[in-house]
Order: C-alpha cells, then structure tokens, then sequence
C-alpha cells in the first residue's frame, strides 16, 4: 500500500468515523491491533474491542478533520472531536504494518481562553 492509497484509507476512516459507520470506519485496522488513550491510562487490543468500544459510547459525536500529515508507516491526523457539542481538538497517530493500522494513539485538548496578553500578536482561528 502506497501514501496514495493510506492517505485515502484514512480519509474513509474519518468520514465513516463522523458518520457513524462503524463497519467501514474500523476497516482500516489489523485485526491485533491496539489503541491507546494516555489521558485516561486506558488500552483497548484487537480491532473488534476498539469498535465496540466506540459503538457502546452513548455520546452523539462529530469528527472535523482539520488535516492529515504522513507518510511510509507513520501518519497524524489532527481533528476536532465534539461530544454532545461540546469540541475536543484532537491529535491521531497511527502506525500502519501491512497497509493496516496496527497501533493508534489518541490524544485531546480542551479549548481554553486566550491570554489578553498577547492579544497584539495573534489573529483568530476558525
């Protein structure tokens, strides 16, 4: 599998992601693979634990992928993640072995108010 084709494979990833669609969104997973989530401690092995879990989460929630950078067998993705309308700016690592993911790493942010501070020095972000 070529850039091309991983670029591609994660960008139906997403979609599905936002959309819902659990089984096109999990595809893109070796079957032993392993997600990890450091803020909260937590690992979940094997691609069908990693879709349940997301199945179970009784939240309603957006994906907004605002890029994706990658390339061979390592790729991020920056999003941001609403839960319930309320945004998470979020940051995926991936790691592909055999044009699968086979690891994933998922980190989050919260908005937070500027500094007026620096008010002078900075334009707005969308």
């Amino acid at each position: 599998m070529d850039d091309r084709e991983k670029l591609s494979a994660l960008r139906r990833h997403w979609d599905a992601s936002d959309a819902s669609e659990f089984e096109t969104e999990h595809e893109i997973y070796c079957e032993d693979a392993v997600l990890d989530y450091p803020q909260s401690g937590e690992r979940i092995r094997g691609r069908r634990n990693i879709q349940e879990s997301r199945f179970l989460q009784p939240n309603k929630k957006r994906f907004a992928v605002r890029r994706i950078l990658g390339g061979g067998d390592l790729w991020i993705t920056e999003f941001v993640l609403t839960y319930d309308c309320i945004p998470s700016y979020s940051i995926s690592i991936m790691e592909f072995r055999n044009g699968r993911v086979a690891h994933e790493t998922q980190y989050f942010g919260d908005r937070f108010t500027p500094s007026p501070s620096r008010a002078h020095l900075v334009e707005a972000l969308n």
